[in-house]
């Protein structure tokens, strides 16, 4: 396992977090990047944060860490959750079931859209660290 970093430039942090962003462009000047990741990201403006947890695949997508057909329930729970909130969800996945992303997607529908954005963003960090640790 691999030790959080103490400088990463915005191309290797893109990799970690799915793409160019504010986010990743503020933390390339930050020493210890991930380690400041969810303030830096708290930080942001709020459409820079939307535009950050846009980056990451929509789970069901196809990518390295998600693959196959998702149920249509989780479908439906996706869509409610990006009408009720107007923002992507983001979760950790590894080693998780399907079962139990439909529990979490349901428990994260009652939850309020300031807690929802937090959430994402610390899911995000979290999906990045990992990321990390595993290349």
């Amino acid at each position: 396992m691999r030790e959080l970093p103490r400088q990463l430039s915005e191309d290797e942090l893109a990799v970690l977090f799915s793409g160019h962003t504010r986010l990743t462009e503020e933390l390339a000047c930050r020493e210890d990047p991930l380690g400041v990741a969810e303030e830096v990201a708290a930080a942001l403006p709020e459409a820079d944060q939307i535009a950050a947890l846009s980056a990451h695949p929509r789970i069901g997508e196809k990518s390295d860490e998600q693959r196959g057909r998702i149920p249509p329930e989780l479908v439906e729970l996706l869509t409610a959750y990006e009408d009720k909130f107007g923002i992507p969800f983001v979760v950790f996945v590894a080693g998780r079931s399907r079962e139990e992303l439909v529990r979490v997607l349901r428990r994260r529908l009652d939850r309020t859209r300031e807690e929802e954005l937090e959430s994402g963003l610390d899911e995000l960090v979290a999906i990045a660290r990992d990321r990390w640790t595993r290349t």
